[in-house]
């Protein structure tokens, strides 16, 4: 039996992108401030995961919510059950977006909202997929699970949930990341460096407060000072200073001064922690440009030692958690939360993504070692990932490059990625599309979108894969 999947995703492509846009109007951004013993992580999340499963009891698909932080979609009755991985939560929006985040819009080809490529658009396209198959009423030997959790961009606390409660495949693939493949997923886990307060002079200026960053996997587009002016005739040559340092450097800027006190912004550009190379951090520049100039003794500290061991260190070379791996890659790290106040709290965030070849307590101790001296103190929060490889020769892996190389006529190869998807927390998961080779990576970033084409090939895509897999 020969099925042409694109002409089969083609007559759904009207309800497909209705459905996404229906999905992609809900701010679903993990806000546990409002959350409620109904809905912890928020009712964005919540609100968006009850759209998902409402969307497939329509359709006549069994589905179960998990306490408003997980849920599934169930097609089929083998024993043994074949995984699709996805989230519906999306990470924060900044002012630098030319439309409205939450209202998708097309233009030239390409959907423009929040979650149009990570993760929505790629999770319905998966969805419409494991539609066809049921429409076409095709014969399985395999149930097909699709799992969708709602924080998946903080701390996983909706994806574990659902393991504690729920029957997990062992094998499946999550569409949250790239074509042809991504079998292999360094270690992911953020590091916070606490500074201690500092004696000393109060300096021509008192930093105030330091402030940038939304997520520990965003690189920070924009960044805050606020310094109280202890010497009014170095205030002119500060103002002069910082507009031709913008002028000079990659980022962009504003300064202002009222009531005695010199407020100065930088601004870069986001990106995912996955790659920061990609982003243009506002924080690690605005500190760098404060380090030359004459601050109080704990303002100076801190300012230092970002300047010194954090910025334009895109694979913590500068700390010592630098390793490469022949498959996976080198690590990256990302300086993405500064909250720094005079009378409060002084820290940063790192965002460390590692191969094998070192783990999580060597990286501390290295760093340790490094900023031994620097009157810091350093601990793991949140959640940590440790490095996930699914072999090339893996059955999974072989039919996952089959099937996309038979769609694209392109080559496909194992890849390992930066990034951490759901696909990791199964005994033989991976990720797979939705963004393909030669597009532009835009997810974290203002103006996210994709191109309405690709959702379409990765829906024929999937739609031939999990039929594959599971029948």
């Amino acid at each position: 039996m020969t099925i042409d999947w694109q002409k089969e995703v083609e007559a759904r492509k009207d309800d497909l992108m209705k459905d996404l846009g229906d999905l992609l109007r809900i701010d679903s951004v993990r806000d546990v401030e409002h959350g409620t013993k109904e809905e912890p992580l928020g009712p964005g999340p919540a609100a968006a995961l009850r759209k998902v499963l409402e969307i497939a009891e329509r359709d006549g698909f069994e589905t179960k919510n998990v306490e408003n932080v997980a849920g599934h979609i169930d097609y089929g009755d083998g024993e043994e059950m074949f995984g699709l991985l996805g989230h519906v939560d999306v990470v924060p929006v900044d002012d630098n977006w030319d439309t409205d985040p939450f209202e998708p819009v097309i233009k030239d080809g390409k959907l423009y909202a929040r979650g149009s490529a990570d993760d929505k658009g790629p999770s319905i396209a998966a969805y419409y997929a494991m539609k066809i198959i049921k429409d076409l009423e095709l014969p399985l030997s395999k149930k097909i699970r699709f799992i969708f959790g709602t924080d998946e961009e903080s701390e996983w606390v909706g994806i574990h949930r659902y393991m504690e409660v729920e029957e997990m495949p062992k094998v499946g693939f999550s569409p949250d990341a790239n074509f042809p493949i991504i079998n292999g997923e360094k270690g992911i886990l953020s590091y916070e460096v606490t500074f201690e307060d500092q004696e000393g002079e109060e300096g021509a200026f008192t930093l105030e407060s330091f402030k940038s960053g939304m997520r520990t996997n965003m690189v920070p587009g924009d960044a805050t000072a606020v310094l109280k002016v202890n010497d009014e005739a170095k205030a002119a040559d500060l103002k002069a200073a910082f507009e031709k340092f913008v002028a000079e450097k990659e980022v962009n800027g504003e300064v202002k001064e009222e009531n005695g006190q010199i407020t100065l912004t930088t601004i870069g550009k986001g990106a995912h922690a996955q790659e920061p190379k990609f982003g243009i951090n506002a924080a690690t520049y605005l500190a760098t440009f404060l380090a030359d100039h004459d601050l109080d003794a704990s303002g100076a500290h801190f300012v230092k030692v970002v300047s010194e061991y954090m910025h334009l260190d895109y694979s913590g070379k500068k700390l010592n958690a630098y390793v490469k791996h022949d498959v996976m890659g080198e690590t990256t790290s990302s300086a993405n939360l500064f909250d720094y106040s005079q009378d409060g709290v002084k820290k940063v965030t790192l965002n460390i993504r590692h191969p094998e070849g070192i783990t999580k307590d060597e990286i501390m101790d290295n760093m340790k070692e490094v900023l031994k001296d620097a009157g810091v103190s350093i601990e793991i929060i949140g959640d940590v990932k440790t490095p996930h490889y699914v072999p090339g020769d893996d059955p999974l892996v072989k039919t996952l490059l089959d099937v996309y190389e038979e769609h694209t006529g392109n080559k496909g190869e194992e890849q390992s990625i930066g990034g951490g998807t759901y696909g990791r927390i199964l005994e033989r998961g991976v990720a797979y599309g939705a963004m393909f080779p030669g597009e532009e990576n835009v997810m974290h970033q203002p103006n996210e979108f994709m191109p309405v084409d690709s959702l379409l090939k990765a829906t024929a895509i999937y739609a031939d894969a999990i039929y594959r897999l599971a029948k």
